[in-house]
């Protein structure tokens, strides 16, 4: 497994080792040891997985502590754009935002430390999605940012009105009046 650095502390895509022959592909999508040596040591304990059209944008959501999560992200199906905005007060790269495009072409996988909010984008007609996370789903923890928030310069590479939202993720409050505690 191959891990990329993005310029925010912890937050890193993995891209596995793909093998390919007449017969299709097999590939490990997460694997302990082999992350604990490049200094990745978590551990998993929910899988959550969605199926979504083009143009949904889930987002932005986080857990606060002492439930906040790491999830580990990747497209099964489809194109997705996912986007992170930094949390953590204690951070140089604090109140930004990073994108990256997941595909089941790239099979790149986006891990997520615990401290983000989370959001992601379908670009193709359909996305599913599959995500670990090392913390179980808190309803009373659970938080979220404007998806459109001005002061994140988010570029959703979509025209607001191709977009489908949940009414909770329309009523997100901006960045600067959200309640998290990283």
């Amino acid at each position: 497994m191959r891990v990329i650095p993005t310029g925010f502390d912890d937050l890193a895509i993995l891209e596995p080792e793909v093998m390919e022959d007449n017969r299709g592909y097999f590939m490990e999508s997460y694997h302990y040891n082999d992350l604990k040596s490049q200094g990745i040591d978590i551990r998993f304990i929910q899988d959550n997985q969605s199926k979504s059209r083009k143009g949904v944008l889930r987002g932005l959501h986080f857990q606060n502590s002492p439930h906040a999560q790491t999830k580990l992200i990747r497209v099964l199906s489809g194109e997705i754009l996912d986007v992170v905005v930094d949390l953590r007060k204690n951070k140089p790269t604090f109140g930004k935002s990073y994108s990256t495009k997941l595909s089941s072409e790239n099979r790149r996988q986006l891990l997520i430390p615990r401290g983000f909010a989370h959001g992601f984008l379908v670009l193709s007609e359909t996305a599913e999605t599959l995500y670990k996370c090392d913390e179980f789903y808190h309803p009373e923890a659970e938080g979220g940012i404007m998806y459109n928030d001005p002061a994140l310069k988010i570029d959703w590479t979509m025209p607001t009105s191709e977009l489908t939202l949940s009414g909770r993720d329309q009523n997100h409050p901006p960045l600067e009046k959200a309640k998290y505690n990283f």
